[in-house]
């Protein structure tokens, strides 16, 4: 198709205009309507992009290569020259570079290196609705550096299918701009049953599926599968069906080699069947097709919480991507879709995919983002806001592996694990592996935990016996009986039938090996030391340390495989682990299952036997003693037990004599508080001195009198215990000295003279008064030892009025009253010819 017919072109002049007077525009047009690779040429052409250079940003590395060279054919140039990529591994781009297409992380790390993005005019985010993690965060980065340094700087949103309410709202002020596109309708057929995957895998019935359609329908067929492996079965499959002879079949995904990539896409001439991943769901148009087969899944990307990593999991896709996968058969004629599922089926699918913000881990896009200055990640400018759980626990990791400070700030260490393109853990891992001369066989353990177990379960004892004759019953690491197997499928070159006696999966072997040979590039791309060399013996297991030390564990008995894990968890380790001597270990995949009577069991695997003096090496600052000390109410004394601990997960610990001072007053007392331990001599006569000395500070602000509170007291009762370890050597300590030292020499005669223990009648009877802190001071006395006095009873140098508590002969108050002479004139001859009647003994007056 000449390209000047492409649909998009209809919005050519709006594109123009908008983004010359304005500098955000969200564009909205559909699959195959030319948006990926003419609107850079667009706004190059137009002289939007000025001297500068347009960045197309790009969810997949195979559709950002082959976007590249489609652009660059088009333009009659070479790649490389005026049109460029850049992926991970891959730079082909030259000082002439005009329109460079990249992956997402290209350009957040080139934000990092270059935080005004000098030489680049306007940058394209394209098929924006797929919500790649990088993608968000990389829009809001330019969003800031549009805001406060670039207002030059053209931004393009460009998307198939788009929630354009939240994106306008998140990019405004923006213009937005939307392609109809020409579509032919697609016929879309369903399995009249639900799939069998054990009986009938999606590759089998995708070739039958094939077989049954191939005479009646015309042009090329593509066909949709997962990955890599379910991409070779389906091809296998049709090149065994009657109809393969009318078809070339070829695959088509990202771990291709590049020629094979380009012939999936060229013309030829016999129809052609192109198995591919969802890589040509959205990002790249291939010409021809008329049919799609649709397996309905596909690789998605998700935190994988057993490994404590990102990892590709085979799903179900969403409604959306259905559409999108359908839509590919009707780009130049009336198609048809084939989906693998039954239409009931389809209708409890997912509606749309999950951003993957709110599904993967976030710890590496947190590190992307302290390396660029922002210290709150929480207040960063989220198109969607991640859970709070997800950042925390982000953050906590990161903080184990030392890429933080505790503090939250990156770490030297944490920029050089930034600078390797891989996950936290593994970045760490490889760093670790340079150290200790060990980059070629960590590569292979990274490898061997990213896809399908390598080792299956043995079937019957005899494998069980083979296998451990050939890969040994025990090893200091699981990862060892992994690695030696992987050696034997590799020696077998993956002969699928030498690898069944001792239950090996070859294919998955097959995948650890090439993808051990793509850590290795990139660790020699960052300067490790891949050579084969005598290295430390026991440089993997400190490697795989390295890069789970939120995963030790410590063996909580020696009959039991139970195992205390760092922060607070508890677990069982695996009974097919060849560690069960271990004391120490490290897991490295924690997953919770369902035990017996539906509880929950936290089962550990791929654990590797440790040593101590390795957490010291490598966390010296997360290895602390800590001693504890606790009451013992048998025998009623303060026991001292000292610990060491990784974290909050202890080690060893001891008993210890050797007791804090502070730490045992301090237990003492609290015993005290709670009534458990008495002190013989903090009687009643304290309480009234603390309560007369709050009291006065009260009635005298200006003496600033320091007030007795409840912590201070039991600040003075840990004065009383101090140096002690026991009770019976409190019991009887003296406590008025402490008591009285709170106040100076002076200050307690204050309390003496103004709020005084006891108080002289004018009849010179001196009265014990009783204090309290809500109410009045309080005097009781019998009413015969009250003849003669109707005065006031003042204290506090007269501030104070006594309240008096009139008695009769049996001690039971008959007047409470601050007025004695309004007793004797209206009460007292009330109460006198009863009182006199009832005890006649008494003197009445």
């Amino acid at each position: 198709m000449e390209r000047r017919n492409l649909p998009i072109f209809e919005l050519e002049s709006a594109i123009v205009e908008t983004l010359r007077a304005k500098h955000r525009l969200v564009l909205q047009a559909p699959t195959g309507s030319g948006k990926s690779t003419q609107v850079p040429q667009i706004l190059l052409d137009h002289g939007l992009a000025g001297d500068g250079e347009i960045v197309v940003l790009q969810p997949r590395r195979l559709a950002t290569r082959m976007l590249a060279a489609r652009v660059a054919q088009e333009r009659a140039v070479k790649l490389g020259t005026e049109v460029g990529y850049q992926i991970r591994l891959d730079k082909v781009v030259s000082r002439e570079t005009r329109i460079r297409f990249v992956t997402e992380g290209v350009l957040l790390r080139q934000l990092i290196a270059d935080p005004l993005l000098r030489g680049i005019s306007a940058i394209i985010f394209d098929e924006f609705h797929e919500r790649h993690l990088y993608g968000d965060i990389t829009l809001a980065r330019a969003l800031d550096l549009q805001e406060q340094h670039r207002s030059d700087l053209r931004l393009v949103v460009m998307s198939a299918t788009l929630d354009a309410e939240i994106l306008q709202t998140y990019l405004n002020p923006c213009a937005q701009l939307t392609s109809r596109g020409r579509t032919f309708p697609v016929e879309v057929e369903y399995l009249p049953h639900p799939l069998d995957a054990l009986e009938h895998p999606p590759w089998e019935v995708a070739a039958e599926e094939l077989e049954r359609i191939a005479a009646t329908t015309e042009g090329d067929v593509l066909v949709f599968m997962p990955g890599a492996f379910e991409i070779g079965r389906t091809i296998e499959a049709i090149r065994r069906s009657p109809v393969s002879a009318l078809f070339k079949v070829l695959p088509l995904h990202g771990e291709l080699p590049v020629a094979e990539q380009d012939a999936a896409v060229a013309r030829y001439p016999k129809r052609k069947v192109i198995v591919s991943t969802n890589v040509a769901e959205t990002s790249l148009t291939i010409d021809g097709v008329r049919v799609v087969i649709d397996s309905g899944l596909a690789r998605i990307a998700r935190f994988d919480p057993y490994r404590g990593i990102n990892t590709l999991l085979v799903e179900r896709i969403s409604r959306a991507s259905s559409d999108q996968r359908a839509g590919r058969a009707g780009r130049t004629a009336p198609g048809q879709c084939l989906r693998l599922w039954t239409e009931r089926e389809h209708a409890d699918r997912a509606a749309q995919e999950v951003p993957e913000v709110r599904r993967l881990d976030l710890a590496e896009v947190v590190l992307t983002l302290k390396a660029s200055g922002i210290e709150d990640v929480a207040a960063f400018r989220w198109l969607e806001p991640p859970d709070p759980r997800a950042l925390e626990r982000a953050l906590l990791l990161l903080a184990d592996l030392g890429a933080l400070d505790r503090g939250g700030r990156i770490t030297e260490l944490g920029l050089r694990m930034l600078a390797f393109p891989a996950h936290p853990r593994y970045a760490r891992m490889l760093l670790a592996a340079h150290d200790f001369g060990c980059v070629p066989e960590v590569a292979v353990v990274a490898a061997l935990t990213q896809g399908r177990s390598v080792i299956r379960r043995a079937e019957g004892r005899q494998m069980q016996e083979t296998r451990d004759d050939v890969l040994g019953a025990k090893a200091e690491s699981d990862f060892f009986t992994l690695m030696r197997a992987h050696q034997f499928a590799k020696e077998a070159h993956f002969n699928p039938e030498r690898c069944r006696t001792l239950g090996i999966n070859h294919l998955a072997a097959r995948e650890a090996a090439a993808l051990a040979e793509q850590f290795l590039r990139i660790a020699r791309d960052e300067g490790l030391s891949t050579d084969a060399k005598e290295g430390d013996p026991d440089g993997v297991q400190r490697c795989v340390l390295a890069g789970f030390p939120d995963q030790v564990g410590m063996r909580m008995d020696g009959g039991t495989l139970r195992v205390a894990l760092v922060h607070g968890r508890k677990g069982v380790l695996a009974r097919e682990s060849v560690v069960h001597h271990a004391t120490l270990l490290v897991a490295s995949e924690v997953r919770e299952i369902e035990g017996k009577d539906a509880e929950r069991q936290i089962l550990l695997t791929l654990a590797t036997a440790i040593k101590e003096e390795w957490l010291r090496e490598l966390f010296p600052g997360e290895l602390e003693e800590h001693v504890e000390v606790r009451f013992d109410s048998v025998q009623r004394r303060v026991m001292a037990r000292t610990s060491t601990r990784f974290h909050d997960l202890v080690l060893r610990s001891k008993e210890s004599d050797n007791v804090p001072e502070d730490a045992a007053a301090a237990l003492l007392a609290e015993q005290v508080e709670q009534g458990n331990c008495v002190l013989k001599n903090w009687d009643e006569a304290v309480e009234q001195w603390i309560v007369r000395l709050n009291l006065l500070a009260g009635w005298f602000p200006e003496w600033e009198l320091p007030q007795l509170a409840p912590e201070d007291r039991r600040t003075l009762v840990e004065q009383i215990c101090l140096g002690a370890t026991s009770y019976r050597e409190i019991k009887e300590r003296q406590v008025w000295p402490t008591v009285k030292s709170w106040l100076s020499p002076s200050q307690q005669k204050l309390v003496e003279d103004y709020a005084p223990e006891r108080v002289e009648m004018p009849n010179g009877r001196k009265l014990k008064i009783t204090y309290a802190t809500n109410a009045t001071p309080t005097i009781a006395v019998r009413i015969q030892d009250l003849y003669g006095v109707d005065s006031e009873v003042r204290i506090a140098g007269g501030r104070v009025l006594v309240t008096i508590q009139v008695l009769a002969p049996n001690h039971r108050p008959i007047q409470i009253t601050q007025n004695l002479a309004n007793f004797w004139r209206e009460s007292y001859p009330k109460f006198k010819v009863e009182l006199q009647r009832k005890y006649p003994r008494h003197e009445w007056r």
